[in-house]
């Protein structure tokens, strides 16, 4: 049974969704097993450039069926914009949506908003997507699962039961919390906003298991990074799920799940958006920033730009338990005159077993010969600059782990299988 799962090495926007459209050429199934809104993956293919933010990003496979799995928290209208977007280009849009995935809710928006605002300097850099109230809804058991929209009784009467329980708090922490929907105008805003997905709501494990026997290709995709898991991450700096490829069978509808690969993704370069510590930040980003267009995909906010870290890149790759490395956007060190890895840390915490990223560490470098050619047409790894292999050669021995893939441009065919 064939089954790949992609996963970030980092902090997210590693370019997951572009190694999983690569990938999902030969894919029966591309599935996402978590997250939602909060985070997006730019493709750029024959059909144009898009920025996916809950549908997988195989979805551009006519002969791929698109699964969102249960582990996920959907935004009902802004799926339905993302299917629409994505069905004027020309793509028949074939989809499994789970019915146990849970719906996250402009309340939920307006909740996470709220505490942001709340917090100030403490603010934990969330998307304000309602992300985490979403996911906190399902762990209380308050949350509203996407299979109740095929029934609209049981979903008025648990959006009431939610809305008994969530208000009181909501209006007593935040003075200003302004919500007048009720339950029965809520339940027609869902059925009116997920009328152009509602027929594909399924168990998505039987089409998905019906796949396996079939010894079909199957494909796995997580959004953000290791270091943004809700256990293993940067606490409390992460996201509100399992990032990581253990989590690929529970999160997809498959808890039986053993994948033959495990691909962790991994920028030639550092980069996070929101909040916590980059310890290999650049002093002078601003230029780097701009020519490799790394801004938020779903905020539109600048990353914090650093020097390749290979200790949380390390770590990452060991807690996604990765059989081997995409390492993607090498082209956009081309000309940097200051080339440099991150090879440890000193300072306080170096052993500690958490995440190490903290303003107690200092970056240890190890300086790389740089390259000036223009690497976007080469296609084999021998035609990269001997200074770019290097580059390349030596990450992979720091990692432990196999490079496989080398992307050298956003477009699909931009890509060097070694």
């Amino acid at each position: 049974m064939p089954s790949i799962v992609v996963v970030g090495a980092n902090w997210g926007d590693e370019g997951k969704g572009r190694i999983v459209d690569y990938l999902a050429a030969d894919a029966a199934a591309s599935v996402r097993f978590q997250g939602g809104n909060n985070a997006g993956h730019t493709v750029v293919n024959d059909y144009g450039t898009f920025k996916l933010h809950q549908l997988p990003s195989g979805i551009f496979n006519p002969n791929c069926v698109a699964v969102l799995g249960p582990g996920m928290v959907i935004s009902p209208e802004k799926l339905s914009v993302e299917i629409a977007e994505v069905e004027a280009a020309g793509i028949e849009v074939k989809l499994c949506i789970s019915d146990r995935a849970t719906l996250c809710l402009p309340i939920h928006a307006l909740e996470d908003t709220l505490e942001e605002q709340r917090l100030g300097d403490l603010a934990y850099g969330s998307t304000r997507q309602g992300i985490a109230p979403a996911y906190g809804d399902r762990v209380m058991k308050k949350g509203i699962l996407v299979g109740w929209l095929k029934q609209p009784e049981v979903l008025q009467e648990r959006i009431q039961f939610m809305l008994n329980w969530k208000l009181p708090q909501l209006k007593a922490l935040y003075p200003s919390c302004d919500f007048s929907q009720t339950a029965a105008e809520m339940t027609q805003w869902l059925l009116d906003v997920t009328a152009p997905w509602r027929p594909f709501i399924c168990n998505v494990t039987e089409p998905l298991k019906a796949l396996q026997k079939q010894d079909a290709n199957l494909l796995f995709e997580a959004q953000l990074g290791a270091g943004r898991d809700l256990i293993y991450g940067e606490y409390p700096y992460t996201t509100s799920s399992n990032v990581t490829a253990a989590f690929a069978g529970l999160g997809s509808g498959l808890p039986a799940l053993r994948p033959e690969r495990v691909i962790a993704v991994a920028k030639a370069f550092s980069s996070s958006v929101g909040t916590g510590t980059l310890v290999t930040a650049m002093e002078e980003q601003d230029d780097f920033r701009k020519n490799a267009n790394e801004f938020g995909a779903t905020t539109g906010r600048p990353r914090d730009m650093g020097y390749f870290d290979a200790v949380a890149t390390r770590n990452g790759v060991e807690l996604q338990a990765a059989t081997e490395i995409a390492l993607t956007k090498i082209d956009c060190l081309t000309g940097m005159k200051d080339l440099k890895i991150c090879i440890a840390y000193e300072g306080e915490h170096t052993e500690n077993p958490i995440w190490p990223q903290t303003a107690a560490l200092s970056p240890v470098y190890e300086q790389m010969e740089s390259w000036s050619e223009d690497i976007t047409t080469c296609r084999t790894f021998e035609s990269l600059p001997k200074a770019a292999q290097h580059y390349v050669e030596r990450i992979e021995a720091l990692m432990g782990v196999r490079v496989s893939m080398v992307s050298v441009g956003p477009e699909r065919d931009q890509m060097i299988i070694r």
